[in-house]
């Protein structure tokens, strides 16, 4: 089901309360994704983009879509803490509407020189174009089966560090996460501009036959040494379309 975030000119996979699954430009417009140049702490990624989004002529409502970093993997109850906090500035800004949220996410976990606090990599929202050429960001997912449970009862294989456990996170990751998104806008690897991994891990054994014969690789892939955020999940992806791309 596609939920019409029509104040943002996009649609989306509604998913948890803190993020969505993925967002999808409407017809007319295109997302633009903005990366910093060094990682900024939340509240200042908030001033910041606010600020660009507005001056490109935009309402805040426009924000589609965040990468985010921090300092260390949380526990549930930290997560849901974190996450609280987080959509704090979603509702001041007319996206989030305390039950259903829009804007699509990654956030995960740098291994080597963490920020000190949660922070903005990389943001995108959504502006007019004359382009026909459609534009989208799926949302990170990593090897936790979607609905109810735990953590522990959701995650593929685990605590299994095993070469067929990585494989196996890494299979579902790419399929049940990535493909199943992506399907339910009508796209495919195919039309990915840019693929996203992050773990510590040595999946280089999965990567041919789970990725590239997928065509999940097109355009390469950015790897991340940096943990999913939550303790004990060991693989996470996001993926994109996006043709516009800038670094403040």
């Amino acid at each position: 089901m596609i939920g019409e975030f029509s104040a943002g000119n996009y649609r989306f996979i509604p998913s948890v309360f803190q993020y969505s699954a993925g967002a999808a430009a409407d017809d007319g417009y295109e997302i633009e994704r903005v990366r910093f140049d060094r990682l900024v702490p939340l509240a200042e990624g908030f001033a910041l983009a606010a600020k660009h989004i507005q001056e490109a002529g935009r309402q805040l409502t426009a924000f589609c879509a965040c990468e985010l970093r921090s300092p260390a993997a949380f526990s549930e109850e930290g997560f849901r803490a974190f996450n609280l906090h987080y959509v704090k500035t979603l509702s001041e800004w007319g996206i989030f509407d305390g039950t259903t949220n829009p804007v699509a996410r990654s956030n995960v976990c740098p291994e080597i020189d963490p920020p000190a606090e949660p922070s903005f990599y990389a943001f995108s929202f959504t502006r007019p174009t004359s382009s026909k050429t459609p534009s989208f960001v799926i949302s990170g997912g990593a090897e936790a089966r979607e609905g109810g449970g735990t953590y522990v009862e959701r995650t593929v294989r685990y605590r299994d560090l095993s070469p067929e456990g990585l494989r196996e996170k890494v299979r579902f990751t790419t399929t049940s996460q990535m493909e199943n998104r992506m399907t339910a806008f009508g796209f495919g690897w195919k039309d990915t501009t840019g693929v996203q991994a992050y773990s510590v891990h040595d999946f280089h054994h999965a990567l041919v036959d789970e990725l590239v014969r997928r065509g999940a690789l097109r355009s390469g892939l950015t790897w991340h040494y940096a943990r999913p955020p939550v303790v004990d999940l060991e693989y996470e992806m996001d993926c994109r379309r996006v043709m516009r791309e800038v670094v403040i």
